[in-house]
């Protein structure tokens, strides 16, 4: 039971850490780079995007054995882009102003690489559970990832975190971080870099944040390699210690006889 358990974290913590769809396998980078202009919209797109996912996931993982190998690939697309339908009839009728700020990324949302290719790769291949939890990892990774994009495009270009623009049952409110106006409308102070909201923006953040997580791996490998190193050379020690010592006691044995 353990061990079950122990797979089922590892599948569900791979697709936030390891195999981050955005991070790690540089994939669905255009909704990424066109819906985080603002936190409250990455909370939005990655939230759909992790429900077609799962669904989509699910429902592949349980036709496995009855869809033909000849069609495999259209029918993984009927399945996601039913999905996609459904979601974005609910949130046109539910939260239009998500729906009129992602506008085209929820059809989008069809053709996603990491859609399509975790049914492929993954669904078509193991059970409704695992899937399940492969789509739940790969949908929290994505969203975090979306979110953590947002929140330096929104902070730095922007100057405040705002919410309840978009989602309108929570009470707007901004909280300033680089920005701060008055309650008459005057800037008391304004840090803010306005190009981080637009696209270059998005691609400026985007390589900074790869760029950074590049860092960060090659300093665990440097660290390991010099580990590594120094584990040899106390073995060698060690090795060289133990052949000295037994020398001598080979010499205080011959000359006692």
């Amino acid at each position: 039971m353990s061990r079950e358990k122990g797979q089922t974290k590892a599948n569900f913590l791979k697709g936030i850490f390891l195999e981050n769809p955005l991070f790690v396998s540089i994939l669905g980078t255009c909704p990424a780079l066109a819906t985080t202009k603002s936190l409250e919209a990455a909370i939005g797109m990655g939230l759909l995007f992790t429900i077609v996912l799962i669904c989509s996931n699910v429902l592949v993982s349980a036709l496995r054995k009855l869809i033909p190998e000849e069609i495999r690939t259209p029918a993984y697309i009927v399945i996601i882009a039913t999905f996609v339908t459904m979601v974005k009839m609910f949130t046109n009728a539910f939260l239009p102003e998500l729906y009129s700020t992602l506008g085209v990324f929820i059809s989008l949302i069809v053709v996603n690489c990491i859609v399509l290719g975790r049914a492929e790769a993954y669904a078509s291949k193991n059970t409704v559970f695992d899937s399940f939890i492969d789509g739940v990892g790969m949908g929290v990774g994505y969203t975090l990832a979306l979110m953590l994009m947002a929140l330096f495009r929104e902070v730095i270009g922007s100057g405040m975190i705002t919410v309840g623009n978009i989602f309108t049952f929570i009470p707007k409110s901004s909280l300033p971080i680089l920005k701060c106006v008055s309650a008459e409308g005057d800037v008391i102070y304004d840090y803010s870099i306005s190009l981080f909201q637009t696209p270059a923006g998005a691609f400026i953040v985007f390589g900074l944040i790869l760029a950074t997580i590049a860092f960060i791996q090659n300093r665990k490998k440097e660290l390991a390699s010099y580990r590594d190193r120094q584990e040899k050379i106390r073995k060698a020690q060690e090795a060289k210690e133990a052949a000295l010592k037994a020398a001598q006691t080979n010499n205080v044995e011959g000359g006692n006889k």
